[in-house]
């Protein structure tokens, strides 16, 4: 039934809570079997963590790069909506599309050939992976975004996201692009700065 509701797109609001819950826990159980942690090895448990190259790091609920899947989910949004094989879906579809790429991609960016891209070619020299709990938060936030995309307008979305890139590159000399940049091609220049 799930299946052919996904073809047609016809899910309901329990399906898709269903969906989406499973989706996380699937996600929580894989980074648990490529031997992440629950919580950070500090054992405690931080709201915000607001110090950047350190093994805490993307160990607590909300960091610096938190800000980074916002915009993913308001990116995938988007995407979802202007791509045309996907623009007809409803909107819970598209949503539990977004929900899985971003569920995904924080299991590939805790395996150990990320960890390590992340490692040698960027300012995480102690990133050591996420936190389970910290993976699930990220997810969490794309989830929110990409229904605040769906709700605020246009201009006010644009706005918050480069709020949030400029907020970050102030504080940390790092964010969502200058973080593409740096794992798909290092520019040595950026990295030294980012390290200054």
């Amino acid at each position: 039934m799930i299946f052919s509701a996904f073809k047609h797109g016809q899910f309901t609001t329990p399906q898709i809570l269903a969906i989406s819950v499973s989706i996380i826990v699937v996600a929580a159980i894989l980074e648990r079997l490529l031997g992440h942690i629950w919580i950070c090895e500090c054992g405690a448990i931080k709201l915000w963590y607001f110090i950047t190259g350190t093994s805490e790091n993307s160990q607590h609920i909300t960091d610096w790069y938190s800000y980074s899947h916002i915009i993913h989910g308001f990116v995938f949004y988007w995407l979802l909506t202007l791509i045309p094989a996907t623009r007809k879906l409803p909107m819970g579809t598209r949503f539990l599309i977004a929900l899985g790429v971003e569920a995904a991609w924080e299991v590939f960016e805790n395996t150990d050939l990320v960890i390590n891209r992340y490692r040698t070619a960027t300012i995480s020299l102690d990133y050591y992976g996420d936190s389970i709990i910290n993976s699930i938060s990220d997810i969490l936030y794309t989830v929110l975004s990409f229904w605040a995309a769906w709700k605020f307008p246009v201009w006010s979305i644009v706005a918050a996201m480069i709020a949030f890139e400029l907020v970050a590159l102030h504080a940390i000399r790092d964010n969502l692009l200058l973080n593409i940049i740096m794992l798909i091609y290092p520019v040595p220049f950026i990295l030294e700065w980012q390290s200054g």
